[in-house]
């Protein structure tokens, strides 16, 4: 896909997750998620010193790391990822891929994050008050290995 230029930014609030091999059947599983978050990476820099140089420190690059991915949806009866997190709770944790896309106006992929060997670390069940008008959601939390943009 060739990338556009644009003058305005797209919006935050259109996009779709797609995880992969997460459903009994091994197909991919689409979410309607309200939120999606943890879209980082760092480098961080480890600082030495020669001991025959003066007192500048040198930087060279660590390992990276990966922010683990937040999603949040309102609950829908839909088991799929519940499931995945009770086969980690077992012991059989089943790391897959996975996009969160970004959307343009006319619900066209703008830009896609790609995340490897993810893993649910995290799941937050609702929280019930018969004295608020809210929906019922839940959170899943991915800790991923590889994050990678595709424009």
């Amino acid at each position: 896909m060739p990338p556009v230029t644009r003058d305005d930014p797209y919006a935050s609030y259109s996009f779709q997750i797609i995880v992969t091999n997460v459903s009994d059947d091994g197909v991919a599983v689409s979410g309607s998620f309200t939120e999606a978050s943890g879209l980082e990476l760092e480098i961080p820099p480890i600082e030495y010193r020669n001991g025959s140089e003066d007192i500048t420190v040198r930087k060279i690059p660590g390992l990276k790391k990966f922010t683990n991915l937040t999603f949040k949806r309102g609950i829908t009866g839909h088991v799929g990822f519940w499931n995945w997190v009770v086969e980690a709770l077992n012991g059989k944790v089943r790391r897959t891929s996975g996009s969160i896309v970004l959307l343009d106006e006319n619900r066209q992929e703008a830009m896609r994050w790609n995340f490897d060997r993810g893993w649910p670390t995290k799941y937050t069940g609702p929280t019930l008050s018969a004295t608020k008008n809210e929906i019922a959601m839940e959170t899943l939390v991915l800790a991923v290995e590889k994050l990678e943009i595709d424009v």
